[in-house]
């Protein structure tokens, strides 16, 4: 079996770049990595299939010179794939943009939380070390030390004040999460939303 390079540096290129555009932010990157790494995968696969051969006739072709169906069938439900996909991040995009103005992936919540915590914990202990480690200690340095302190709980509170900006909504299951219908925007008159459209 043999194989064009060049059809294996395009499969290797599309896949490249597919997955440096999957590992950005933004869902629209996203959706077009995902179409560029399909296609270069079938690319991949379709050529690692070797020379063309024969239509796999029942009579009247000799089996060595029939081409492999299997890697075209492989191929062929991938682009089923990849189209599904592509419908499920397309609507992710634009459900995203409706309802944040963006198609930006943004940061979870509560994995900031807990990273933020082990960190401050962190930063406290060897504070706390630090501080024990000579009995000794000025008036100046214990000043530093509580400033210190306070310091990260004022992180701690600050993204305290995030989460809970984050998770304040509206209350109506509706327009929060499933979204609203634009002529509820028009009738409400306490979202600023309705002017624009």
């Amino acid at each position: 079996m043999t194989m064009s390079v060049s059809l294996l540096a395009t499969a290797v290129v599309l896949c490249a770049v597919g997955g440096i555009l999957m590992l950005t932010r933004p869902l629209t990157r996203i959706l077009l990595g995902a179409v560029i790494a399909g296609n270069g995968i079938n690319l991949l696969v379709l050529s690692s299939t070797g020379s063309a051969g024969a239509a796999p006739l029942l009579y009247g072709v000799p089996l060595r010179r029939v081409t492999d169906p299997l890697p075209q069938a492989i191929a062929l439900t991938a682009i089923v794939i990849t189209l599904a996909t592509t419908a499920f991040l397309l609507a992710m995009a634009y459900r995203s943009y409706q309802l944040t103005g963006t198609d930006e992936v943004h940061d979870d919540l509560e994995d900031r939380r807990i990273f933020l915590r082990a960190e401050v914990l962190g930063e406290r202990a060897e504070l706390r070390e630090e501080y024990r480690a000579e009995p000794g200690r000025t008036r100046k340095e214990r000043a530093r030390y509580r400033q210190e302190r306070h310091r990260l709980r004022a992180r701690l509170r600050a993204d305290r004040a995030l989460q809970a900006r984050g998770r304040d909504a509206g209350g109506d299951l509706w327009h929060d999460v499933l979204g609203a219908d634009p002529e509820d925007y028009v009738n409400d008159t306490h979202d600023d939303r309705g002017a624009a459209g």
